[in-house]
């Protein structure tokens, strides 16, 4: 595992200057400063990872030990990642980077070798938790092909690009003299070269005899002691792999024509028989049609019956189109298994690791590019085991990611029952063949949820207890929308071309078990927990009309005084109310006039069968507005007690009332300043008329009234932009061609990094219309520096609080943070009791700002005059399908207002993060008592208020890599570690801090990185990781039985120490490879096992150095050996040449 060198921070020493205390704070800062005692210190903090789940990406080897039952898996970017049972996973990685192209269990030994596409081969000590490198050798000039080690044996064969052949002793890495060349092995079989060695293996029975597959379509049965080939196999097609069958007698070939060849070793002129298993057999005799190359083949055997034979590829090729395929061939059954994703390699799994024996498969592990599957050759139609790992992570793409530590306890469980039910059938009875190694057994026990949301629409909920990870639920929001069966009824009200159900962000509230989930076509769901099933005849929906505003030039016809904006209610409309949307062509005005109106995805009419577990209360729909699409949802928040969702945009803010189903406020952002407000946006410069905004429009301007805004189906709007049809269908087509290229779920991200990057003044007003339409294309572009001067909706949250100034009494109100950095309150009067009526609606009072930070809102919290942290009130979760008086049991009324606060003290603090800074405000006093500035050349992507050792503090991960923390109320940075650059969009998307030191985000399209940044959990991690290595006992060899072993007829054993030793073979080139020392030469010793082994292992290793040693000084010794050579020979050619002089001749 990689270290990190953590760069602690003293307590009280602060930043720079710049980032300290507030120049501006009061006189009573010290006194603020006294009253909370910060516990936090740096030494609680450390950074480390410590457990990756997810499916391998970018798979490209694998490998399986029999006895120790764990599979390895190598990827493309020199990853390893190591499966055993339930919650047994391991993840390191090579520093190289280079792809693994092989891998080989040293079986029984906790061992592995590893071959990189670098021409190094590496030795992994699986004996520890966390595996490490005992040795390297990297290969200077030869490019390595193929592996393969013998079971029980320390001799390593290496196959190269130049068709020769070296050995490698694994115990100390270092290259055997004795070389099988290529010329020598084909001598005159062959006219040309061979080409790369595809295959060795040694006879099961005869281990001094070894099987050479070279790429030309040449075997060579290599006679190890006499140095010499025994027979030579020619066949005419290119060869991709070799299998014995287990008596040493027959090999089976797989070819690129789709062929399969059985030779019998004492018959090499032809082949015993010919197959093509897919390829069609004409009735005239001739040769069957060639097929696609059998990529691999296996042939294993059992006692009872037919052998079996599987192999990948061999398909037709008039099969266009086709799945992969898995051929399982066993007597005169051949089945065909197709598979989601091509095959990158396949093992059977037999009882015995002796090659000589019966193998008795019993499964077959097939990894694909994005799937491990694991088939029962036991089980008739070959059912598939179902996997115990977290595989199916990237089943959809993953949009964005929340994790939650310290749950309620009673949640797990919750949603394990509900989430049991949607398990698949069919599944092979017998339990999961990898079960090697043990689970964890870590201190500790708070229950962790991370949730997921994917392209498709989908929702998923993951226990993530303990290190492990195990889905407990899946929630498909699509089911409530109406899905198009073909190219001709898609609706063309879609903002994307794919993908419309996509899951923008969410918000789940752990203790009322709301949920509400807001999409990329504009839509918000707002979903509540049931353990009964309802089948729902009406899909309730609202629909809201969040409206551009545009300055005076561009929409003369919407003059006129400003209405102050009230509460206004829209009742809940059915889906038949609005017109179709599929009436109305993509980008075109039709003879009504622009679409106007309608949502962009149609609510299902039919009734909606909901299973236990989360069931749909709401679907809010933003729709278009004059032709002008709707602007994707930004943030979003609920508020359980008073029933509220909250949700903006680029266009202002909507609040919604969920239980009685009605819109209840929608105001622009410039609304929400007050008139005196030294924030407030002037009015924007006139634009081109005739350019279309793509909905982008600048929201200063409050002209349009409050029923402008509420969706109302028969309310006329006059079109604000005036763009004739030809630009607009020139503008829709830009953007659906991006869209076909690009996910519309990280068009945000990508125009979020562009503001960051782009300088806050810089003004491009003659940027055209179609570069500014990232939020509903699926545009890569780094779009829209018009967009810095746009302000939009960044976060909200609800709290108990003083909304103003000279307030004295606690309130309800609403904190809304946009990304220009301004912090603004909204005062909100809720009626008395728990059960509001829609006659005493919900009001609104705007407050102005509170504070203005550089940079655009992330989070905030408030805390109290201890320092603990205030969350937002919640109401306990009871079932909405139970009785009335079940309800009412468990609803509580909502609490009495707090006392008033002391005259001229303030009581609570104001933890406000933006992209650049940090704040802490006193309130009621709105005084600023705390600044930091985080990152002045960089900016922060995600930051959170989190609990951690007892008390709290705010975690922020910047673009430039780094992590800190910084203690709470002061400020104090604790923890500061530049831990991981931002490389990729998905990682700012789903990097999430939660409680207790936990952090996780997105490392890889498939796999999910999980960190901590907690001292306690870094002490106890060896104790919380899993062990890869059991001592198991190794099966006994097969009985050679009387008659074998009188007559010779057994497996024969090969010294091979007596052939590749030293003594034997002499010394290797020293220039051919290069012995590197693993960091882990030492640290694995101590990790290995007791005993003998472990004492046998530290032996080897002290010889390893001695030797090591003593070959620097062989090298010195050759090197004075032949300078002394040379002296004797200049010495001798010198007396030659003056011995028949005279004295007087010289």
């Amino acid at each position: 595992m990689k270290k990190f060198n953590i760069r602690k921070v003293l307590d009280g020493l602060t930043a720079a200057s710049s980032s300290s205390s507030s120049a501006t704070a009061q006189p009573g800062t010290p006194r603020e400063n006294e009253v909370v005692q910060e516990t936090l210190q740096s030494e609680h903090f450390q950074l480390c990872k410590t457990v990756r789940h997810g499916f391998p990406y970018q798979p490209c080897s694998m490998a399986f030990d029999p006895v120790q039952k764990i599979l390895a898996v190598g990827t493309q970017t020199g990853a390893l990642r190591l499966f055993g049972g339930a919650g047994v996973e391991c993840y390191c990685q090579h520093e190289s980077g280079s792809a693994v192209i092989q891998l080989q269990f040293l079986i029984n030994e906790g061992a592995l070798v590893s071959a990189l596409a670098d021409d190094s081969i590496h030795l992994w000590n699986l004996r520890q938790k966390i595996p490490a490198i005992l040795h390297s050798l990297k290969f200077n000039r030869e490019r390595i092909t193929y592996c393969h080690l013998p079971f029980q044996s320390k001799w390593l064969y290496i196959g190269s690009e130049r068709g020769n052949i070296h050995i490698v002793n694994v115990e100390s890495f270092t290259l055997s003299g004795y070389v099988i060349m290529w010329n020598k092995a084909i001598e005159l079989s062959s006219k040309t070269h061979p080409g790369p060695v595809v295959h060795i293996s040694d006879n099961p029975m005869d281990e001094g005899k070894l099987l050479i597959g070279f790429e030309c379509g040449v075997v060579v049965l290599w006679d190890l002691k006499s140095k010499k080939a025994d027979f030579r196999y020619s066949y005419d097609e290119a060869i991709h792999s070799v299998a014995w069958h287990h008596e040493g007698k027959q090999f089976v070939c797989s070819h690129s024509d789709g062929t399969l060849t059985t030779w019998n070793i004492r018959a090499p002129a032809k082949p015993a028989q010919i197959i093509t298993p897919h390829g069609k057999q004409p009735k005239d005799g001739k040769k069957p049609e060639p097929c696609k190359p059998i990529l691999k083949v296996e042939y294993k055997t059992t006692r009872a019956g037919d052998p079996f034979m599987v192999l990948s590829g061999g398909l037709s090729y008039d099969t266009v189109g086709r799945r992969a395929c898995l051929t399982v061939m066993h007597g005169k059954s051949t089945a065909v298994l197709e598979m989601d994703y091509p095959i990158v390699d396949f093992l059977t799994l037999c009882e015995t690791p002796y090659p000589s024996d019966f193998q008795e498969p019993y499964a077959v592990v097939v990894l694909l590019e994005k799937d491990l599957v694991v088939i029962d050759l036991g089980q008739i139609g070959y059912p598939i085991f179902e996997s115990p790992y977290p595989l199916a992570i990237h089943e959809s793409p993953v949009t964005c990611c929340e994790y939650f530590a310290d749950c309620p306890s009673e949640l797990i469980p919750a949603l394990y029952s509900v989430g049991s039910r949607q398990k698949r059938q069919g599944y092979s009875k017998k339990e999961w063949p990898i079960s090697g190694g043990n689970w964890g057994q870590g201190s500790q026990t708070y229950p962790e949820i991370i949730i997921t949301g994917h392209a498709d629409g989908s929702i998923k909920f993951w226990d993530a207890s303990g290190l492990m990870l195990q889905v407990l639920y899946k929630l498909k929001t699509a089911k409530v929308f109406e899905r198009a069966r073909g190219k001709e009824e898609k609706p063309n009200t879609d903002i994307v071309d794919e993908d419309p159900f996509a899951i923008q962000t969410l918000f789940w509230c752990p203790e009322s078990r709301m949920l509400c989930v807001a999409g990329v076509s504009a839509h918000v769901i707002i979903y509540r927990f049931s353990k009964q099933e309802v089948t729902t005849e009406v899909v309730q929906l609202l629909e809201v009309r969040m409206q551009c505003e545009f300055s005076e030039v561009d929409s003369p016809d919407l003059g006129g005084e400003q209405t102050p904006t009230q509460p206004a209610s829209a009742a809940p409309s059915s889906p038949q109310e609005t017109e179709p949307p599929n009436q109305l062509s993509a980008g075109t005005n039709s003879s009504e006039g622009p679409r106007d109106n309608i949502p962009c995805l149609q609510v299902r009419s039919s009734p909606l069968k909901q299973s236990p577990g989360y069931q749909v209360e709401l679907v809010v729909q933003l729709v278009w507005v004059s032709g002008e699409p709707p602007q994707q949802i930004t943030s979003l928040a609920v508020n359980s007690p008073s029933g509220l969702v909250v949700f903006g945009n680029s266009n202002g803010l909507a609040v919604v009332d969920y239980e009685q189903k009605t819109l209840l406020l929608n105001m622009a952002i410039s609304e929400l300043y007050s008139p005196s407000d030294p924030y407030q946006k002037q009015p924007c410069s006139p634009r081109k008329p005739r350019q279309p905004s793509g909905g982008l429009c600048d929201s200063n301007d409050g002209s349009n009234n409050s029923e402008d805004r509420c969706k109302s189906p028969t309310s006329g709007s006059t079109s604000p932009c005036n763009s004739d049809d030809e630009r607009k269908q020139n503008f829709i087509e830009k953007v659906k061609f991006k869209s076909r290229r690009f996910s519309k779920t990280v068009a945000n991200d990508f125009a979020k990094m562009s503001r960051k990057i782009s300088s806050s003044g810089e003004q491009k007003p003659e940027l055209d219309g179609k570069d500014n339409a990232f939020t509903r294309s699926r545009s890569s572009s780094v779009t829209s520096i018009d967009r810095e001067s746009r302000e939009v909706i960044s976060s909200f949250y609800f709290c108990e609080s003083f909304p103003r100034k000279s307030d004295s009494l606690i309130s309800p109100c609403l904190l809304v943070g946009t990304t220009q950095g301004s912090v603004m309150t909204a005062a909100l009067s809720l009626p008395p009791g728990a059960d509001h009526k829609p006659q005493q609606p919900v009001s609104f009072a705007s407050c102005g700002t509170l504070v203005r930070l550089k940079g655009g809102i992330l989070t905030m919290a408030l805390l109290d005059a201890a320092g603990t942290l205030l969350p937002p009130s919640y109401e306990p979760w009871y079932d909405p399908n139970a009785s009335d008086e079940e309800k009412e049991k468990v609803r509580r009324r909502r609490p009495a207002s707090p006392p008033s606060s002391q005259e001229g003290q303030d009581t609570q603090f104001a933890v406000l993060c933006s992209e650049k800074q940090a704040k802490v405000v006193a309130m009621p006093s709105q005084t600023s008592i705390y600044k930091h500035n985080i990152t002045e050349s960089s900016f922060v992507l995600r930051a959170d208020v989190v609990q951690m050792a007892g008390s709290y503090c705010l975690a922020c991960f910047c673009a430039n890599g780094h992590i800190m923390t910084l203690s709470l109320p002061s400020l104090r940075p604790l923890l500061d570690v530049n831990y991981l650059p931002l490389t990729d969009m998905r990682i700012a998307r789903t990097f999430c801090f939660s409680n207790l030191g936990q952090a996780l985000y997105m490392t890889s399209p498939t796999e999910i990185q999980r960190i901590t940044y907690s001292q306690e959990t870094c002490d106890n991690l060896q104790e919380m990781l899993s062990e890869l290595f059991t001592p198991v006992e190794t099966p006994e060899a097969p009985n050679r039985g009387f008659f074998k072993g009188l007559f010779g007829g057994g497996a024969q054993s090969l010294d091979r120490e007596d052939l590749f030793g030293e003594t034997a073979s002499g010394k290797a080139s020293r220039s051919l490879a290069q012995h590197i020392p693993g960091p882990g030469s030492m640290e694995g010793m101590k990790g290995a096992a007791s005993g003998v082994v472990g004492d046998l292992a530290r032996a080897r290793v002290a010889l390893d150095e001695r030797g090591q040693k003593l070959g620097e000084l062989d090298e010195r010794t050759a090197a004075m050996m032949a300078s002394a050579d040379s002296f004797s020979k200049h010495a001798h050619n010198m007396m030659v040449k003056y011995k028949d002089k005279k004295w007087y001749q010289l």
